[in-house]
């Protein structure tokens, strides 16, 4: 078990409502943003003057832009019915990290200043002005919601706290009062192009390990292509699929899975990145220039479509926006969806039967899966609603043969966050990680005591990192969480490739083309 300087909660078999403990996560704040990372990003580099006034112009200027903004923070009834559904509220016991104490905390401030009964009698409605103490309160508990959107799904007037946290974002860097990590990351891919700031000659040599390692493994040549023009397919993938595992597993199964479609693919060294931190941070001006890089990148290439990898907040962007932030895509090949995923690419696969597996190199694992939050509240795969649902569980189940979900209540659109989503992938909050991480890791340890579960995958870049580094506080393994396309790539048949074994090469022939 990873030590930890702070309580790590037990795992419990069930989810209780905690007693509440005022103020327990206040100390917890992320890293303030320089002039450095402020300044890429049309940010002030430090508080400026007349603050107060400044922040409150911009949420009179984000209220104007976007009325759900007022309608969230003018229609909650307090009735209850968010108050355990926040991972962090049930890992820390704050109030503040209820959904509705989150929300107030930006509420008091809207009350005071764009309401009349706020202008006119503040105490009686809870009105307070925009203080220093308010602006340390909202930096705090505001970057300690991962935007996962679960307490949207269970309120009764639909109010996304998201997008709240979202705005109090934007109005904080709009007063030079960001965030380190979200707002370096995004100045990484303004400067070379994916978040870990990997410059184009290490990412192709990157790729060319990657063919070695599995023409050694399979005798198969399978090619990882970088900026090769004319290219079918424009793959855009997590920076962290080029290096760290679960991720490049899930890289090398995607080459495998263009390999046997017999389609042309590249990556691209100007758009190397899929996530898209300018959401995180609420700024669509900044989610604009970072997707304008992939269109820049499609058009440079002359390819025909796009192929998203495995990154949640990715896939929210792209599904949700691309088309609005960096369209028209009218010069793609209309047969094709603008964007689709790499799981709808294989799943597609497998249902016309051009892929081949062996789904015993899979049975050294007992399999779930997490349903990533943004995947899961914030997009579609397929042609069906709840596609994204259904398709990464029919390509574990084609691919495995040993698979369990966890409890309903924890999985699909009510699945429980990662725990480090939200810009929140940092270790200035490694404690608000692995608490935030309870809920899941908890319903993980009962599905792990009642069916013997050994793995969970995922589907997102960021949960893949959060759980590597937050499972051993629980007493669990990193390699433990595993990607998706890892186990595609395992047991994929190619098509001349060897096993070693003759009996092995003549049972290739008939393994498995279950379609889902």
């Amino acid at each position: 078990m990873a030590k930890a300087d702070f309580q790590v909660p037990e795992l419990q078999p069930y989810a209780e409502i905690p007693p509440l403990q005022p103020g327990t996560m206040s100390h917890s704040k992320p890293f303030v943003a320089k002039q450095e990372f402020q300044a890429p990003l049309g940010y002030p580099g430090e508080l400026v003057d007349g603050w107060e006034r400044k922040a409150i112009d911009k949420m009179g200027e984000l209220l104007g832009k976007y009325r759900s903004l007022r309608v969230y923070l003018d229609s909650c009834v307090k009735c209850g019915s968010c108050t355990d559904k926040c991972h962090y509220y049930l890992g820390t016991k704050d109030p503040n990290n209820m959904p509705v104490g989150r929300q107030d905390l930006m509420r008091k401030v809207y009350r005071r200043h764009f309401t009349l009964a706020g202008r006119l009698f503040p105490k009686l409605v809870g009105a307070s002005d925009f203080t220093r103490e308010v602006l340390d309160e909202w930096y705090s508990y505001f970057h300690q919601c991962s935007q996962c959107r679960r307490c949207s799904v269970f309120c009764p007037y639909g109010i996304d706290t998201a997008e709240i946290s979202m705005a109090a974002r934007e109005i904080m860097d709009s007063i030079g009062v960001g965030q380190k990590y979200c707002n370096e990351i995004i100045g990484k891919v303004y400067k070379i192009g994916n978040n870990l700031g990997l410059p184009g000659p290490a990412l192709k040599d990157t790729l060319e390990g990657l063919e070695e390692d599995v023409f050694d493994d399979t005798g198969v040549s399978v090619r990882y292509p970088i900026d090769e023009e004319g290219a079918e397919i424009l793959l855009v993938t997590p920076s962290a699929d080029f290096f760290a595992e679960p991720h490049v597993d899930g890289l090398i199964g995607y080459g495998k899975v263009f390999h046997e479609a017999g389609v042309s693919w590249t990556l691209s060294s100007h758009a190397s990145e899929a996530a898209n931190f300018g959401l995180f941070i609420g700024s669509y001006d900044n989610m604009r220039r970072i997707a304008q890089r992939i269109r820049e990148a499609a058009i440079q290439l002359k390819v025909k479509r796009i192929v998203f990898g495995e990154c949640g907040h990715a896939w929210r962007v792209a599904y949700s926006f691309l088309n609005t932030l960096a369209g028209p895509w009218d010069f793609l090949d209309p047969r094709y969806p603008v964007p689709q995923h790499i799981c709808e690419f294989t799943h597609d696969l497998i249902r016309q039967g051009r892929l081949r597996f062996d789904k015993s190199r899979n049975d050294d694992m007992v399999l779930t899966f997490h349903d990533s939050c943004n995947v899961a509240r914030a997009s579609r795969m397929g042609e069906r609603a709840g596609g994204q649902f259904e398709i990464p569980r029919a390509i574990i189940r084609a691919t495995c043969n040993h698979f369990f979900d966890m409890e309903e209540e924890t999985i699909r659109d009510r699945t429980f966050c990662c725990g480090g989503g939200g810009g929140l992938l940092t270790d200035d909050l490694m404690e608000l990680r692995v608490k935030g991480a309870m809920p899941r890791i908890q319903a993980l340890n009962n599905v792990i005591k009642e069916k013997g579960v050994t793995h969970m995958a995922a589907i997102c870049a960021i949960c893949k990192s959060q759980f590597t580094k937050v499972l051993p506080y629980y007493g669990m393994e990193m390699d433990q969480i595993v990607s998706l396309h890892q186990l595609v790539s395992n047991a994929i048949i190619l098509t001349g490739q060897e096993t070693g074994d003759e009996e092995d090469d003549e049972e290739a022939e008939g393994v498995s083309t279950e379609a889902a």
